[in-house]
C-alpha cells in the first residue's frame, strides 16, 4: 500500500483545506514532520486513520472531538485520501457528524456523516462504494488491514510503536494471520476435528449396532434354550448373560456355538415332522375308506327304495301314453277344424254388416238416389263418383264464403290505416314548420354564453395573482411581527455576550497580576524556585486577589458560548428579515384588506365564467337536440307518405277481392242456406254408397270361403279315427300339455333304468346290512392330526430361530470386522487431528497456523536482526520463542532478547525506553519487508513512525538515521513525527505543521 495524496478541511487544528503530497517525497524516501508541540503533527496521521478507517486511535474510549473547534457552523469537515495498492488506485472521501445551520428557519441541524470510495479508471474517477458499511467492506478486501494491524504495521502511532514487540502470542497471531492469509490453515484443523467427531461417532454408531446385534441374538439363544453346556464350564458359566459379561469376540464365540445348536434342535425337529405326517397320512386313508363303505350302504338302501315307487307308477305311466297318442292323431286336424269355424264366423259377420250399411244408404239417400233400383256394389260406386265430381267445385265455393269476414275486415282495416297516415303527416309538417325559429333563439343564446365563458382561464390567472399577493400581505404582517422580536433577541444577546467579555478579561488581568503570588504560595523552603532555581525565598509575593485557571477556563467558556449566541440570534434575524423582502415583494403593494377585497372580486368573476361555460354546454346540448328533432321529422313525413301510398293500394285490392268471393259463392250455394252445407251433405251420401257397396262384396267373399271350409272339413274327418269333429276337439291337447306327457313318461323310464344299474353294483359288493360305525377311525384321524401339527409347529420354529440366530450372527461378524477397519482409520485420524490442533503429545500446545506463523516469525526476527545488530552495535539480538506459555496457554509466537553482554536472554519489556524504540523499530522494518517479500502478500510501500526519537542519544540517533535512510533502496518512503531539532537537520524533505496567530494550523510542505 502507498499513500500519494492527503488534503485535510476543518479537521484537528485545520480549518482551511491543507494538502500533502506524498508522490513529492517519493525521491527522498524519508521526510520528516515537525512543528512545535501541539501544533498538529499526530493530527495528520489522525486524518489518514479517519479517512481510511473512520477512526481515530487516540479517540478510543472517549468523546470523538474530530471536528475543528476553530470551525464556524457553516464551515465544512472533510477528509480526503488518495492510495494505491496492487489492485489499483482508489480515492475515499469522509465526513463526520456535525451541527451545520438549517436551510430553512433558524437554528442549528444535524450534517449525517458521508463516506465515498472512488476508483481510478482509465484517467478518471468511477465511483464505487456511497454507504457506510459498502465502503467498510470495499476497504476490507483492498487494505487486507483492520485498523489495529494498521496501526502496528503501516502507521506506528503514539503509544503503539512498541505494541508489536511487546504483544502476547495471541495478539502477535491474529495480526500476522491477516498479513500471511494463514486463516486457511485454522479451516484446516476446523475440518479435522469435524471429520475425526464424525469418525467417533460413526465408530459408537458401529460399535452400538454389533452389540445390538449380539444382545438380539443372546435374546433369541435364551428365549429358545439354546445356551447348552460347555465342557469346563459350570451350568452358571455356560449361561448367556455370564458370557454377555466377556469381551465382545467372546460373546460373538458364545452366540456362534449357540447358533451350532439351533442347527442340530432344527434337524431333529424336521425328522419328527416328517414321522408325524406319514401317520397322520395313514390315519386319513383309513376314515376316508370307512366313509366311502358308510355312503355305499346309504346309497344302496335308498336305489332299493326308488326303484319299489316307480314300479307303483306303471299304471299311470301306461294312461298318459294312451292320451298322448290320440292327442298326437287329433293335432293334424286341427289346422281344417279351426279353418271351418273362422270362415262361418266371419260370414254371418259380413251379413250383418250388410244390412247395417244398407240402413245408413236409405237414411242419406236423395230422392233421384232412390228411382230405379240401384242396389248392386257397382251402381252404388258409380253414383259416389259423380257426387265426387261435383263437390270439387262446390268446396271452392265454400272456402271463398268461409273468407268473405276477413275480405270485408281487410277492406276496413286498409281504409283506417289510410285515414290515420294521412292525419299524422299533417300532424308532423306542422312541427316541422315551427322549428326554424326555436333553434336561431338557441343558438343566438349559446354564442353570448360562450363569449362570457372564453374569460374563465384570464380570471383563474387573476383570482391566483389575489391569492398569492393576499399570502404576501398575511405573511408581511407575521414577519414584521417576527422581525421585531428578533432585533429584541440581538440586542438582548449582545448585552448579554459584552458582559461575558468584560468578565473574562477582568479575571485573565487579575490571573496575570496574581501569578507572582500563585507561584510564591508553591514555594517550599530549602526547594529550588521552578522561576528562578533559588532555594532561598527572602521576600515571596503576596497573593491577595486569586484568580484560579478554572476560573478564568469556565469565563472564556462562558464567552464563548455567549458569543456562539449572538451567531445565532443574528442569522435568526437575517433569515427573518429575506423572509419579509421576500413577503413584500409578493404582496405587490397591497394592504391585507385590499388584498382581500381584490381576491373575492376576482373570484367572483371566475365563478361567472365557470357557470356561463356549464350554462352554454346546456345550450348546446339543446340546440343539437333541436337539429336532430328536425332531421327525424323529414324522415318521419317521407315515412308516413309512403305509408298512405301502401295502404290506398290495400284498400283497392281488398274491394276487388271481397266482390268475387261473394260472386262465386251464390253461385254455388244452390238450394242450400250455404255452400258448405251443400259440402256436407254430399260427402255424406258419398261415404254411404261406398259403405254399402263393400259391404256386399264383403258378404258375397265370406260365403264363397265358409262353404269351402266346410266341404274340406268332412273329408278329414272321415280320413281320421274319429266320428264328428267333436270328439276330434275332446282328444286335442296343447303342445305344453303334449310336452308334460311326454316328460313325465321318458323320465320315468330313465329314473327306472339308472336305479336298477345302481343297485346292481352296490349289490355285488356284498355290503353288511348294519352301517358301518365310524367315530374309531375319526378318533385316530384327530389324533395324528394333532401330532402332525405340533412337529410342524415345532420344525418351524427351530428354523426359523435358526435362521435369525444365523442372519444376527453373520451380520454382527461382518459389522465388527468393518468396525475394527474404521477403528485403525479413526486412530490415524485422531492423531492426525490432535498434531494439527496441537494437542496430545503436543506439549507446546502449538497448532498447524501458529507453527507456519512462527516460520514467518522467524524470518521477521531474521530481518529485524540486520537493523537491529547494528543499532544496538552489536549487543541486542531478537530471538523467536517457541517456550511453552504459563498456564496451559497457546505459544510458539514468542519474542525474547538476547543480549551480547550478558550471555542471557530477556523479555522484550525489560528493555529500557530508548532499546524498545530501537527494537519496535527493527522490528516494525523486517515485518514490513517480509510481508512484501511474501507472493500475494500485502506490499507496504508507505510507513510512518510518531514516537520514540526524542529517547536516544546522539549516537543511537544518527544509526537510527541511517537504518531509516538504508530503505529508500527498496522504493519505500517513511514518514517521521519529531520535534527533534537534530533530526530536522538530518532530513532534508520536510512538512511543517504551525499554528497560525488566529488559532488555526497550516501545513507547509
Amino acid at each position: 500500500m502507498r499513500l500519494h495524496r492527503l488534503e485535510i478541511e476543518g479537521f484537528g487544528p485545520f480549518l482551511r483545506r491543507q494538502r500533502i503530497d506524498f508522490d513529492a517525497f517519493a525521491d527522498d524516501g524519508v521526510f520528516l514532520i515537525g512543528g512545535r508541540t501541539g501544533a498538529g503533527k499526530s493530527s495528520i496521521l489522525d486524518a489518514v486513520c479517519f479517512g481510511l478507517y473512520g477512526n481515530v486511535p487516540r479517540y478510543e474510549g472517549g468523546e470523538k472531538r474530530l471536528r475543528s473547534d476553530h470551525c464556524e457552523p457553516a464551515d465544512p469537515t472533510e477528509v480526503v485520501v488518495e492510495f494505491s495498492t496492487v489492485s489499483g488506485r482508489y480515492r475515499v472521501t469522509r465526513s463526520p457528524e456535525y451541527q451545520r445551520p438549517a436551510k430553512r428557519g433558524g437554528g442549528l441541524t444535524k450534517q449525517a456523516s458521508a463516506v465515498a470510495l472512488e476508483e481510478l479508471v482509465g484517467g478518471e474517477w468511477i465511483g464505487r462504494a456511497a454507504r457506510e458499511v459498502d465502503v467498510a467492506q470495499a476497504l476490507d478486501e483492498i487494505l487486507q488491514l483492520n485498523l489495529q494491524q494498521f496501526l502496528q504495521v503501516i502507521l506506528l502511532a503514539q503509544g503503539r510503536f512498541a505494541r508489536f514487540l511487546l504483544a502476547d502470542s495471541r495478539e502477535r497471531q491474529s495480526l500476522l494471520r491477516r498479513l500471511f492469509g494463514t486463516g486457511r490453515f485454522e479451516d484446516y484443523q476446523a475440518r479435522f476435528d469435524d471429520r475425526r467427531r464424525a469418525s467417533e461417532q460413526a465408530l459408537g454408531a458401529d460399535r452400538a449396532t454389533v452389540v445390538a446385534r449380539v444382545e438380539q441374538a443372546e435374546k433369541l439363544v435364551t428365549e429358545n434354550a439354546l445356551h447348552g453346556a460347555d465342557p469346563g464350564k459350570t451350568d452358571a458359566d455356560s449361561s448367556v448373560a455370564e458370557e454377555s459379561a466377556g469381551s465382545l469376540d467372546e460373546r460373538l464365540d458364545a452366540v456362534r456355538r449357540a447358533g451350532a445348536r439351533a442347527d442340530y434342535r432344527h434337524e431333529q425337529r424336521a425328522q419328527e415332522r416328517d414321522q408325524a405326517e406319514a401317520g397322520h397320512r395313514a390315519a386319513s386313508a383309513a376314515l376316508a375308506a370307512a366313509r366311502e363303505e358308510r355312503q355305499a350302504q346309504a346309497e344302496r338302501d335308498r336305489a332299493r327304495a326308488a326303484l319299489a315307487l316307480l314300479d307303483a307308477a306303471a299304471d299311470r305311466i301306461a294312461a298318459d301314453r294312451r292320451a298322448l297318442d290320440d292327442a298326437r292323431a287329433a293335432e293334424a286336424l286341427r289346422h281344417v277344424l279351426s279353418s271351418a269355424e273362422r270362415a262361418a264366423t266371419a260370414s254371418t259377420a259380413a251379413a250383418a254388416a250388410v244390412a247395417g250399411a244398407e240402413a245408413g244408404w236409405q237414411e242419406v239417400a236423395a230422392d233421384e238416389d232412390r228411382t230405379g233400383e240401384a242396389t248392386s256394389a257397382d251402381q252404388l260406386r258409380a253414383r259416389a263418383s259423380d257426387l265426387t265430381r261435383s263437390s270439387g267445385a262446390w268446396q271452392q265455393a265454400a272456402t271463398a264464403e268461409a273468407q268473405l269476414p276477413a275480405h270485408e275486415s281487410a277492406v276496413t282495416s286498409a281504409q283506417a290505416e289510410a285515414e290515420a297516415a294521412a292525419a299524422q303527416r299533417a300532424e308532423r309538417e306542422q312541427e316541422r314548420a315551427a322549428l326554424p325559429a326555436a333553434i336561431e333563439a338557441l343558438t343566438t343564446e349559446r354564442d353570448d354564453l360562450r363569449r362570457r365563458a372564453d374569460r374563465a382561464a384570464d380570471l383563474e390567472t387573476a383570482v391566483a395573482a389575489a391569492a398569492a399577493r393576499l399570502a404576501g400581505a398575511e405573511e408581511v404582517v407575521a414577519r414584521t411581527e417576527e422581525r421585531a422580536a428578533a432585533e429584541r433577541t440581538v440586542a438582548d444577546r449582545e448585552q448579554e455576550a459584552a458582559a461575558a467579555f468584560a468578565h473574562a478579561a477582568d479575571l485573565r488581568r487579575r490571573r496575570e497580576a496574581g501569578m507572582a503570588g500563585e507561584l510564591a504560595e508553591a514555594l517550599v523552603a530549602g526547594e529550588a524556585c521552578s522561576v528562578c532555581g533559588s532555594t532561598e525565598h527572602p521576600a515571596p509575593a503576596a497573593h491577595a486577589d486569586p484568580v484560579s485557571a478554572e476560573d478564568v477556563a469556565e469565563a472564556t467558556a462562558a464567552r464563548e458560548r455567549s458569543a456562539e449566541q449572538v451567531r445565532l440570534a443574528t442569522s435568526v434575524l437575517a433569515a427573518v428579515d429575506a423572509a419579509l423582502a421576500a413577503a413584500t415583494a409578493r404582496a405587490d403593494g397591497r394592504t391585507m384588506e385590499a388584498a382581500t377585497a381584490e381576491l373575492a372580486a376576482t373570484g367572483a368573476e371566475k365563478e361567472s365564467a365557470i357557470a356561463a361555460r356549464t350554462a352554454a354546454a346546456d345550450v348546446e346540448r339543446r340546440l343539437a337536440e333541436r337539429r336532430a328533432t328536425a332531421e327525424g321529422l323529414e324522415e318521419e313525413i317521407s315515412a308516413l307518405s309512403a305509408r298512405h301510398a301502401e295502404a290506398g293500394e290495400r284498400l283497392a285490392l281488398a274491394r276487388q277481392t271481397l266482390a268475387s268471393a261473394r260472386e262465386s259463392a251464390a253461385e254455388a250455394r244452390g238450394a242450400f242456406a250455404t255452400v258448405a252445407a251443400r259440402v256436407a251433405d254430399a260427402a255424406a251420401r258419398i261415404a254411404a254408397a261406398q259403405s254399402l257397396a263393400k259391404a256386399l262384396d264383403e258378404r258375397d267373399a265370406r260365403a264363397d270361403a265358409a262353404s269351402a271350409a266346410l266341404a274340406e272339413q268332412e273329408d278329414a274327418l272321415a280320413a281320421s279315427p274319429f266320428d264328428d269333429a267333436a270328439a276330434a276337439g275332446a282328444a286335442l291337447r296343447s303342445p305344453a300339455d303334449q310336452a308334460v306327457l311326454e316328460e313325465r313318461i321318458a323320465a320315468h323310464a330313465a329314473e327306472r333304468t339308472k336305479e336298477r344299474a345302481i343297485l346292481f353294483d352296490l349289490e355285488l359288493r356284498t355290503l353288511p346290512d348294519e352301517p358301518i360305525d365310524l367315530a374309531p377311525h375319526e378318533a385316530a384321524e384327530a389324533a395324528a392330526r394333532a401330532a402332525w401339527t405340533r412337529a410342524v409347529d415345532e420344525a418351524s420354529r427351530a428354523g426359523v430361530t435358526a435362521a435369525q440366530l444365523g442372519s444376527l450372527l453373520e451380520s454382527a461378524i461382518a459389522e465388527h470386522a468393518r468396525g475394527a477397519a474404521a477403528a485403525e482409520e479413526h486412530e490415524t485420524l485422531q492423531r492426525l487431528a490432535d498434531t494439527v490442533a496441537g494437542r496430545g503429545a503436543n506439549t507446546y500446545r502449538m497448532n498447524l497456523e501458529t507453527f507456519v506463523l512462527a516460520a514467518e516469525l522467524e524470518e521477521i526476527v531474521a530481518a529485524a536482526n540486520l537493523r537491529l545488530a547494528d543499532m544496538s552495535s552489536g549487543r541486542y539480538q531478537l530471538q523467536h520463542s517457541d517456550a511453552r506459555a504459563a498456564r496451559g496457554a497457546a505459544s510458539g509466537l514468542g519474542i525474547v532478547v538476547f543480549d551480547a553482554f550478558t550471555g542471557q536472554t530477556r523479555p522484550a519489556q525489560s528493555l529500557s525506553g530508548g532499546e524498545t524504540f530501537l527494537g519496535s523499530l527493527a522490528l516494525a522494518l523486517g515485518l514490513a519487508e517480509v510481508v512484501t517479500a511474501r507472493a500475494g502478500g500485502i506490499q507496504l510501500d508507505t510507513l510512518f513512525i510518531d514516537e520514540g526519537f526524542g529517547s536516544l542519544d546522539g549516537e543511537t540517533l544518527d544509526v537510527a538515521m541511517r537504518t531509516l535512510d538504508e530503505l529508500r533502496a527498496g522504493g519505500r518512503t517513511v514518514g517521521v513525527i519529531s520535534h527533534v531539532e537534530a533530526m530536522q537537520e538530518q532530513i532534508p524533505a520536510q512538512i511543517t505543521v504551525r499554528a497560525t496567530p488566529e488559532g488555526p494550523s497550516v501545513i507547509d510542505a
